[in-house]
């Protein structure tokens, strides 16, 4: 039987790339000792490694698709394919960013202060390109870690990695400018994607995914409406397309259905039952193929 080796990021990734598999079908499993994890697919064989090397491992063959971070793939360098933008992080649907940050009383105010000074980060060839972009020489240095503490002492900025801000803010750091902003992406191996087996499966597993993502922002809403009123409900309704309506056996009443913004849902259902509706029911949804 064929397989396709799937490389998925271990650490603060991993929880909510899992979750938005098994929403998509596809549910893996794995001990906390081990990088091995099993699916409920026999085409699939999976792999976790750090963000920080998927990439590297897709160029080389090793694995023939992988969920990484683009920031990542983008400081190897690596030569792949980047086959979608799955935008989700460990705690929102939001890109994060890679953000140039100092103590809240540092005399750099921009990145032209930047010149002579010393920068920490985990991302060195994104903060040289950063700098050779505003014309700046400074020394960057590798941090393997915990790279907030590194100023004042050790560093004058660092380059760090944010999606709410708050760790930064806890260290009394300020935000000087953002580097870069960065997705989680699928990648794909160039020579698996020539593959027509592998490309099919690939193509496939982007396709739940991102009925997947979409559907985390949606909800089903179903109700029964009054032929009279129908009218007016269906005005306030919102759809992909158009509201489903579905004649019930008291020819006096329909049964509708649509996909609204769950967003919505908090105003959308008091007006739904002010204009007569009536056993509304909101649902969530797993995909959504648009």
């Amino acid at each position: 039987m064929p397989e396709l080796c799937l490389g998925l990021p271990k650490g603060s990734l991993q929880d909510s790339t899992f979750s938005l598999f098994r929403a998509a079908g596809w549910d893996f499993n794995v001990s906390s000792r081990s990088y091995y994890p099993s699916v409920n697919d026999p085409e699939i064989r999976a792999m976790l490694a750090r963000p920080q090397e998927l990439s590297r491992y897709v160029e080389r063959g090793v694995m023939d698709m992988a969920i990484t971070g683009l920031d990542w793939t983008l400081e190897n360098g690596s030569d792949v394919l980047v086959m979608e933008r799955l935008v989700y992080a460990k705690a929102t649907n939001q890109p994060v960013r890679w953000v140039l940050a100092v103590p809240e009383d540092s005399d750099i105010r921009s990145p032209a202060d930047l010149q002579g000074r010393v920068i920490s980060t985990e991302v060195v060839n994104l903060v040289g390109k950063y700098l050779e972009k505003h014309g700046v020489s400074a020394r960057v240095e590798f941090s393997h870690g915990a790279t907030e503490v590194k100023v004042p002492h050790l560093a004058d900025a660092i380059v760090d990695i944010t999606e709410t801000g708050s760790s930064l803010r806890a260290n009394r750091l300020r935000v000087v400018d953002t580097v870069a902003e960065s997705v989680t992406v699928a990648i794909a191996n160039r020579q698996a994607v020539m593959d027509p087996w592998k490309k099919a499966k690939i193509d496939a597993l982007i396709v739940m995914l991102k009925g997947a993502l979409t559907a985390r922002e949606k909800a089903l809403i179903k109700l029964n409406a009054r032929r009279d009123r129908l009218a007016e409900i269906l005005r306030v309704l919102p759809s992909l397309n158009s509201p489903t309506v579905n004649e019930l056996s008291n020819r006096e009443w329909t049964a509708v259905e649509t996909i609204v913004d769950a967003g919505a849902t908090r105003s959308l259902i008091p007006e739904l039952k002010r204009l007569g509706a009536e056993g509304i029911l909101q649902l969530s949804v797993n995909v959504i193929i648009p």
